[in-house]
């Protein structure tokens, strides 16, 4: 019988804090149509993980105004209005995290976010100071699913997989944690947060 983990590892991005894009660009596209075509066609998630990768955010700002150069200003507000994208702190979720570390469980985090971005975000909760360590793919030059950065991460704590749970809101990144022997959650609504804590034993019932 396999196990109950010991600890959490936490996804940040729509889990800890809510991050959208379209947060930012239904300001600088109110027509709908258009703003699913800039981010869809231009301003893509694929060419986000490049930053998430490794690369700085200016160089990879500046490959894409190399092939878009009609939508310079556009582009350029990814970053420098990069703010406008989040909206706040996932309360259940931070909530739990300060109850997880009340009853001594650590915790850590796995994110797929550029190094530049992180002490912006890591700024805006204090549930972050919670966590004992932070697995930034940008400072790694890996991105989630890759099986490296999961591994990098237990190396890093000095804990197995088969003794930490894996929240993360994308489906691919859970499946690849499920694989290498994680508990996993896959986060995709606040209030079923604590239930599975509960469940799995990592903190009493209410």
């Amino acid at each position: 019988m396999p196990t109950a983990p010991k600890g959490v590892v936490w996804d940040v991005g729509n889990v800890i804090v809510r991050w959208d894009p379209r947060t930012l660009y239904s300001r600088i596209f109110p027509d709908p149509a258009q703003r699913d075509d800039f981010l869809s066609r231009v301003c893509t998630m694929g060419w986000h993980l490049e930053t998430d990768r490794g690369l700085h955010p200016d160089e990879n700002t500046r490959r894409l105004v190399e092939r878009f150069p009609e939508h310079e200003a556009e582009i350029r507000a990814w970053w420098a209005r990069w703010d406008e994208m989040f909206s706040g702190v996932i309360e259940e979720t931070e909530a739990v995290i300060h109850e997880l570390a009340e009853h001594g469980a650590p915790q850590f985090g796995l994110t797929n976010m550029a190094r530049e971005s992180w002490p912006q975000i890591r700024a805006m909760s204090p549930a972050f100071d919670r966590l004992a360590s932070v697995v930034v793919s940008g400072e790694e030059g890996l991105i989630k699913p890759d099986p490296r950065l999961y591994e990098r991460l237990c190396e890093r704590v000095g804990m197995t997989p088969g003794e930490l749970l894996f929240v993360d809101d994308s489906h691919h990144n859970v499946e690849a944690a499920e694989a290498l022997g994680f508990h996993v959650h896959h986060f995709t609504d606040p209030a079923a947060l604590r239930p599975a804590l509960v469940e799995l034993g990592l903190i009493p019932p209410a």
